[in-house]
């Protein structure tokens, strides 16, 4: 089987009530903008039948791929089940609750060359018209601030669910729950660039969210200071020393 230009990795968590018309929508969009892809949703132990929503149409269609986790273990354990199991140099990411469009992977995708890893390590959506309520932006908006002065990671709006980079630089980040705010931070101090990109933002297709602003507030401070320690006790060589050979040149 061939390597496909571009694999989607979508976290799940009971999103039975939309999960199939958001792979649905991802396979057409995807279909009309890509040589090829491939979609890969992992159900991290849902409640629901996220995984069963999918099934007739994983049969129907090779290029979607459902792995089920047998307990919760949070979306940053799903995204690196996801990127395991990716078969392309680059990976890009989207929640599974109808919100991140799928043409904006099309829109920042063609800011890299996906046959190749050079200078950016991080294509990172920005939301411009967010659709949460005001208390969420207004914690989003303290959180990004204060993570941004001390990470340094010029990332407006890391918490988007929406990002493209190469599978073998987010295998060698140092692994750890809610990692997956912190990639346009880790990729810096590796020696990437990362790129943001303006994407579109929809309300919530069903269901509701799984966090909530102080649960989100009190894990993130922890998280930061471990983010600030790893940074700190983590050294590496030149950038693309890190990356195997398949995060180099395909093109020739």
């Amino acid at each position: 089987m061939s390597m496909p230009a571009l694999s989607v990795v979508i976290p799940a968590f009971n999103e039975a009530a939309s999960i199939e018309d958001v792979v649905k929508e991802a396979i057409s969009v995807f279909s009309e903008g890509l040589d090829s892809f491939e979609i890969i949703v992992v159900d991290d132990g849902s409640d629901d039948d996220t995984a069963g929503a999918l099934g007739p149409l994983s049969k129907a269609d090779p290029r979607l791929r459902v792995i089920r986790h047998p307990n919760r273990s949070g979306k940053s354990a799903g995204l690196r089940t996801g990127f395991l199991a990716a078969r392309a140099i680059w990976v890009a990411t989207m929640d599974g609750d109808g919100q991140d469009d799928p043409r904006s992977v099309l829109e920042m995708s063609k800011a890299i060359d996906l046959t190749k890893v050079e200078q950016v390590g991080v294509v990172a959506g920005c939301r411009q018209n967010r659709t949460d309520g005001a208390n969420r932006k207004f914690a989003s908006r303290f959180a990004n601030g204060l993570r941004r002065s001390l990470l340094n990671d010029d990332c407006p709006d890391t918490a988007c669910g929406l990002k493209i980079l190469p599978r073998d630089l987010f295998l060698v980040m140092p692994f750890f729950d809610a990692i997956h705010r912190y990639l346009p931070a880790l990729a810096g101090h590796l020696g990437f660039e990362t790129l943001n990109v303006t994407v579109v933002n929809r309300p919530r297709a069903a269901g509701e969210s799984k966090y909530t602003n102080l649960g989100r507030a009190a894990a993130g401070l922890f998280d930061l200071l471990g983010v600030i320690w790893l940074m700190r006790r983590t050294h590496y060589p030149d950038p693309h020393m890190l990356l195997g050979a398949r995060g180099g040149d395909r093109s020739s």
